[in-house]
């Protein structure tokens, strides 16, 4: 029989609340049970007035606005405030009924800008802390990532920075370089002019960078994100300009990650971005076992610098010849050693150590040279369990960034500058955390359902053998009912 809907849909009343009318399987209603935000109004105060002006939007209100739109990918404040208009999980969630009216999209706006970056990053940190509290943060193995967020900037807008005009025109005898001794510098004199950057004149914050020389230099920002190995809940989050080297940031972002969980890493896994010979030695002092993948070194015609053999205790480098290299111009972080003429000239290893245009072969070692070559050893001769853990880097770190890019939109910064980047960076880590905690909350509550299920029917399955015998006279199996 073919049934008839009647399309009348003036309604007056509702019958029931509106939670009624939301799937219980909805990501909103899910995470509204783990979803803490009462701190949050004691925390912004100071950002408002007491006694001027009018009654602002309720900050947990406005932040749970933010947070369905993230959660809905849906990343600009115009088309979430057209979404929230009909949509009745936003609405619930944020704390709104059906006749009230929703603040205009502008005032989110405003509450970024009056909260700064620092306020969303509570918000975040107060969502690790909840993973914490729930048994999802081991804090003893780290993956650590580096991934590019597209400035929402247009071609069109860059334009070349001329430096050598800025420094001239910012060069002046009343503000002296600290570092200038009025040496002649060393070296060879620049031959080619310095290329000048591009930069974007509407967010000077995003510059040019790539993460693949086969494709084209992009403005970006870059995210530099640690992800928990025992239930992938992001850990920390930090925002730079595109062209910071993520090797850079490590030892900053160790130290925030045992501040924030309060536990101190074990093991560290991370791409060859990280290999650099400073971290490793960072991480031998710490004691952290780190997992990353040395750089391959160039390929050249002479003979590469781990030939040379680096005496530590006296400070010297021997080449494969057993002659001594002794130390010259020391730098910032490096040191180049340099041989001797009168032993390279007889050397019969000179065409294969060095090029015919230079006289003696020097080479440069850059500190924590042991701990790189250490590195390179323990790489050569990996075993399962090392291969093991490296390959949860890229489903955990990679897949994280890969799912903050897909699901959440941060393939593309939604505004412009740094502060206004890391704010959507911070929320979309929220979002992606709270999803984790609301998860195992469910699991929880199914494994206790089904646990109190298995309980009943074992005490059914009981009753029911005590009255019921067999005709041999024994008694029912109380598993056999149960299942």
């Amino acid at each position: 029989m073919i049934g008839k809907q009647d399309r009348w849909q003036e309604d007056l009343f509702v019958a029931g609340p509106l939670r009624d009318l939301i799937p219980d399987d909805h990501i909103l209603k899910q995470v509204d049970r783990v979803l803490d935000l009462s701190w949050l109004r004691q925390e912004v105060r100071e950002t408002y007035s007491e006694d001027q002006g009018r009654p602002g939007i309720d900050p947990e209100a406005a932040v749970r606005l933010m947070l369905a739109g993230f959660f809905q990918n849906i990343v600009h404040d115009r088309k979430l405030m057209r979404e929230a208009q009909v949509n009745l999980a936003i609405r619930w969630f944020a704390g709104y009924r059906l006749h009230e009216a929703l603040p205009n999209h502008s005032s989110l706006t405003r509450i970024r800008q009056r909260w700064g970056a620092k306020k969303f990053k509570s918000i975040f940190e107060k969502t690790v802390q909840s993973c914490a509290q729930a048994g999802l943060v081991n804090g003893e193995t780290v993956h650590v990532d580096a991934t590019l967020i597209r400035a929402d900037v247009s071609w069109r807008s860059l334009s070349a920075e001329h430096a050598d005009r800025v420094v001239t025109e910012n060069d002046t005898d009343d503000d002296p370089d600290p570092d200038d001794q009025g040496l002649p510098k060393r070296g060879r004199p620049r031959t080619k002019p310095v290329k000048p950057k591009k930069r974007s004149r509407t967010d000077p914050d995003a510059t040019l960078t790539t993460n693949d020389k086969r494709v084209r230099m992009q403005p970006c920002y870059k995210q530099h994100t640690a992800v928990d190995d025992h239930s992938g809940v992001i850990i920390d989050v930090d925002v730079t300009t595109g062209e910071t080297s993520e090797g850079m940031q490590l030892p900053e972002q160790i130290d925030r990650i045992e501040r924030t969980t309060g536990k101190k890493i074990k093991i560290l896994t991370a791409d060859s971005g990280y290999a650099h010979a400073k971290n490793y030695a960072d991480l031998e002092k710490r004691q952290i076992e780190g997992i990353i993948p040395p750089q391959r070194e160039v390929d050249r015609k002479c003979l590469p610098a781990r030939r040379f053999k680096y005496d530590r205790r006296h400070d010297v480098v021997r080449c494969p010849r057993g002659k001594k290299l002794q130390a010259s111009s020391p730098g910032k972080g490096v040191t180049y050693y340099r041989a001797r003429a009168k032993d390279c000239r007889v050397c019969p290893l000179r065409q294969r150590c060095f090029s015919a245009g230079a006289t003696v072969r020097s080479i440069l070692l850059v500190e924590g040279y042991e701990a790189l070559l250490r590195a390179r050893r323990r790489r050569s001769r990996s075993d399962e369990r090392t291969k093991g853990i490296y390959k949860r880097h890229f489903w955990r770190a990679e897949g994280t960034n890969g799912e903050a890019k897909i699901q959440h939109g941060l393939r593309r910064a939604v505004r412009r500058r740094l502060d206004n980047v890391a704010i959507q960076s911070y929320m979309t880590a929220a979002v992606m955390n709270l999803k984790r905690l609301a998860r195992s909350l469910c699991a929880w509550i199914i494994a206790l359902v089904a646990g109190n299920r298995a309980q009943e029917s074992e005490i059914c399955a009981r009753k029911i053998s005590d009255r019921i015998l067999l005709d041999s006279g024994q008694r029912i199996n109380h598993s056999v009912m149960a299942a």
